[in-house]
């Protein structure tokens, strides 16, 4: 493997452990059995996720086996990585419907042609008791609380569950199973993806490396994107909405999702750009650019088209072309707060209250302030929340059913 091809390999990476390991791999050893673990913890992935997922395409591209693996078993427990509380178990059948859901997003990144999908329960779920004891018995409790969230949540008086110090074990287990060479993970990974290299030289295996990812702020900037935080872009978004939520970063952010998320430009390609803005040239230009991008990857050419097209329309007061149509039915008026949240434009009444008194709430085009406004029967009018929300909502009476 050549140099320029490293420097494919480490391009956006947030550290490599270790790489000497990796070159030396990738000189004795083709192709490598490349391993990235996700937990369906939740139906979508987002663009968080897909910094990693684009790295395995890349290494996928340089001819290197790539397993998606999906931890339908770790899932179960719920990864503490991060988190100052344990986390509530998921039931077997939220698992599987999530999992489903992966499988057919993963599919608009990674050759599924080339992507080998497994399940950990394959071998989890047969996996003894007393195989477990013994798995259980290659570290120490002083070793678990080293790890950084269970150290402050020791010392803070925290509880920390049992079952919890068993997740990194199973997933460092998995990289046993599957006898990989590289692990993908994300910087908040770090003790689990290194517990993979010890079990592996426990069990006499060649440890792998471990390649980690920063992690993508949300649209807020701050915290790290997530689902829980309302702050992501799901790449099963809509074209409308998908491009209205790039447009919505601010200019300081841009650059950091086109470093990690844009597969067209380069770094050089990016500096470029930034010098543009410091001699004047306006960043919104280049924020249309990455949402173009973005939309196109998830959807095609002609949808990233029109919702550029659309978010301009939004922008100047235009309403949308192809807005949902909803047909409400009910036996009496309707208050706006219940309409808002039976329609799905809001996902509470009192987020509709909330957004009424900010003035984010209009019916065709027309700001309302009267909280308890009810709407009557027969009626249809265009409602819009916010900037990106619109719905076409006819109002009929239970009577005529």
């Amino acid at each position: 493997m050549t140099i320029d091809t490293f420097d494919i390999i480490q391009k956006g990476t947030s550290e490599i452990l270790l790489v000497e390991e990796l070159k030396k791999k990738i000189t004795k050893k083709n192709p490598l059995q490349i391993k990235a673990g996700f937990d369906p913890t939740a139906p979508d992935l987002h663009l968080g996720h897909t910094v990693l997922i684009n790295k395995m395409r890349q290494l996928q591209d340089l001819g290197h086996e790539v397993v998606f693996l999906i931890g339908d078993f770790t899932g179960l427990i719920g990864d503490p990585s991060g988190k100052n509380a344990t986390r509530p178990p998921l039931t077997a059948e939220e698992v599987q419907v999530n999992a489903k859901t992966y499988q057919d997003q993963f599919n608009k990144i990674l050759d599924s042609k080339k992507t080998k999908l497994r399940f950990n329960s394959e071998w989890l779920n047969h996996l003894s008791v007393p195989e477990l004891i013994k798995l259980a018995a290659t570290h120490t409790v002083a070793r678990m609380l080293e790890r950084d969230d269970f150290h402050k949540r020791y010392h803070n008086h925290q509880p920390i569950a049992i079952h919890e110090f068993l997740y990194p074990l199973l997933q460092g287990y998995d990289s046993v199973k599957l006898r990989s060479d590289i692990e993908l993970g994300g910087t908040d990974q770090k003790f689990n993806l290194l517990m993979g290299r010890e079990l592996q030289k426990h069990f006499r295996q060649e440890p792998q490396v471990v390649i980690m990812m920063p992690l993508l702020e949300g649209l807020d900037g701050v915290q790290k994107m997530s689902k829980s935080l309302g702050n992501y872009i799901a790449i099963n978004d809509p074209p409308n909405e998908m491009f209205g939520k790039m447009m919505s970063i601010s200019d300081e952010l841009m650059w950091r999702y086109y470093e990690l998320l844009s597969l067209e430009k380069t770094i050089a390609d990016i500096s470029h750009m930034q010098h543009e803005t410091r001699k004047g040239a306006n960043p919104r230009d280049f924020k249309v650019q990455l949402a173009l991008e973005i939309v196109e990857r998830f959807h095609d050419k002609t949808a990233a088209g029109k919702a550029a097209a659309e978010f301009e329309n939004r922008k100047t007061g235009s309403i949308p072309a192809d807005i949902k149509t909803i047909t409400l039915y009910t036996d009496s008026n309707i208050p706006i707060a219940n309409l808002l949240k039976q329609s799905g434009l809001v996902a509470s009444t009192s987020q509709a209250l909330r957004l009424i008194g900010e003035g984010g709430v209009k019916i065709d085009s027309i700001k309302i302030e009267d909280k308890k406004l009810m709407l009557t029967v027969g009626t249809t009018h265009i409602y819009q929340v916010g900037k990106r929300r619109f719905a076409k909502i006819t109002i009929l009476s239970t009577k005529r059913l």
